[in-house]
């Protein structure tokens, strides 16, 4: 089972950023490059970033499976238009399979829910192929493409993809 917490600490914010750094190396390398990949960490995923983003209303979460931290995962509410948003769902490559990302799914459902919202999205990179299939199997739709300029030259080349509550 796996075991999801909130992240709230400067420790657990730590412990976000250093499992960042490997799930990205780890899986986005042969998509994006170093170069982005260095970026992206820094501008989204750095100690000041992610306490910047749950100050403004990002709900930030650790994912341990059999006392191992094995991913994490970070939500968007917006009430206004009834939506939830998995702005970052990522499992260590070693812990792939054990049914974490299907988990900490289960619980963004849930948190929906609770919140009365009725529709949960996310961008998803178009050549990130295997994650793409993960969110379909889940009942995700691709409702839309959007390229967003990041900064520094880089662009994400997206999917949005849509679950219906």
């Amino acid at each position: 089972m796996t075991k999801i917490e909130a992240v709230s600490t400067p420790e657990q914010i730590d412990l976000t950023v250093r499992l960042a750094k490997d799930i990205w190396q780890q899986h986005y390398l042969s998509m994006i490059g170093q170069a982005q990949i260095d970026y992206m960490l820094d501008k989204f995923q750095s100690p000041s970033a992610i306490q910047q983003q749950i100050n403004s209303g990002y709900l930030y979460f650790l994912a341990n499976h059999e006392l191992r931290l094995s991913g994490y995962l970070a939500l968007v509410p917006d009430t206004q238009q009834s939506r939830l948003m998995i702005s970052k769902i990522y499992v260590d490559t070693n812990a792939r399979g054990a049914g974490i990302g299907k988990d900490m799914f289960e619980y963004t459902k849930n948190i929906a829910l609770e919140l009365g919202l009725k529709t949960i999205w996310l961008t998803v990179n178009i050549n990130n192929c295997d994650s793409i299939k993960w969110y379909i199997r889940q009942g995700f739709q691709k409702v839309d493409e959007v390229k967003a300029d990041i900064g520094n030259g880089y662009f994400m080349d997206d999917y949005i993809l849509e679950y219906k509550l």
